[in-house]
């Protein structure tokens, strides 16, 4: 469905346009909601008309509200399923109960799509596959996925890590949202590693960090994660006892391998630990793609970057102790 059809589908269930916009904007990109935030989409005050909106969710059995944090605030859990299935989206994640600091995190990442509704945001794996895939276009082999198998079948889930993707009018320019939660870019490096592929074959691009205020200190050792995951291309040599490493560490080395311990300090740094972890799920490739220098170039020419933006509001007092959010 088109962003134009599910806001008619919902406008035909007795909702205002300006209602229907905020409310499937809230579905595909987080599933809670605040009061500030449907005031700040429709621009209007806390009020009267914020009250009767929220009441109308509620009564109607849209959303349920849920206390939280020291200041009385309330957050709306949008899950009713009919709605879902009016927008095309019964199955969406979004409709499950989610533990608090979860929906903390879904507020920040729908507060930065609401501050920047000139682009064209794509929210579900569907629609970023068929953008990539058919309009870029982009080979679905270099799309991030993770690989799930069992004894009896395999499932592949492509863009797994389910953050926005933004798309400027243009149709070349994308800004990829990674929503930072930690001090320290363990998951930023995988999340690098995952978009290689695609980086590569899209002409320009943004990496926007969302960074809660409590975080902002960390800008240094995420920059640095950048820098090492996609600008710093190996030389052959040194990829050559990669590879040799790798091998001897998944097949299991000999403890008096010396060649092995002192592959082990040369490749402690945490950006081989990433590429170890991607090379596991995809082989060869990633480790082949490591000599091309081509995003260090891209980025060199500025139509690749990394983004570092704190978020202007505050999200700690939201949960009862000091957590991930």
């Amino acid at each position: 469905m088109t962003w134009k059809e599910r806001v008619a589908a919902l406008s035909d269930l007795g909702l205002t346009e300006r209602q229907a916009e905020f409310l499937t904007t809230v579905m595909l990109h987080s599933g809670v909601c605040m009061g500030r935030q449907y005031c700040a989409y429709a621009g209007i005050t806390y009020g009267r008309k914020m009250v009767d909106f929220f009441r109308l969710l509620l009564v109607r059995g849209y959303a349920i509200a849920r206390g939280c944090g020291y200041q009385n605030a309330r957050l709306y859990h949008v899950h009713h399923r009919p709605l879902y299935r009016a927008i095309g989206q019964e199955d969406n994640r979004h409709r499950k109960p989610m533990a608090l600091p979860r929906a903390v995190e879904r507020l920040m990442l729908l507060d930065a799509v609401l501050a920047d509704r000139e682009r064209n945001w794509l929210a579900t794996e569907q629609e970023k596959v068929t953008h990539f895939t058919l309009r870029v276009p982009v080979a679905r082999h270099d799309l991030p996925q993770l690989i799930f198998r069992s004894n009896e079948s395999e499932t592949t889930r492509y863009f797994p890590d389910k953050l926005p993707i933004a798309v400027d009018h243009d149709g070349r320019t994308h800004v990829f949202m990674y929503l930072v939660t930690r001090p320290e870019p363990v998951d930023f490096r995988a999340f690098l590693e995952r978009h290689a592929e695609l980086l590569r074959a899209i002409p320009a691009w943004s990496i926007r960090l969302l960074v809660p205020r409590h975080l902002a200190a960390t800008e240094s050792a995420y920059r640095s994660a950048f820098e090492e995951q996609l600008a710093s291309p190996l030389r052959p040599i040194v990829l050559d006892e990669l590879r040799w490493y790798f091998r001897a560490r998944h097949a299991g080395p000999s403890a008096a391998d010396e060649r092995f311990h002192h592959a082990v300090r040369a490749f402690g740094a945490p950006r081989f630990g990433a590429l170890y972890r991607m090379w596991l799920e995809r082989g060869e490739p990633v480790l082949d793609a490591t000599l091309s220098p081509t995003l260090r170039e891209v980025i060199d020419r500025g139509a690749g970057s990394l983004d570092w933006h704190v978020l202007p509001h505050r999200y700690l007092h939201l949960l009862p102790m000091v957590g991930t959010a």
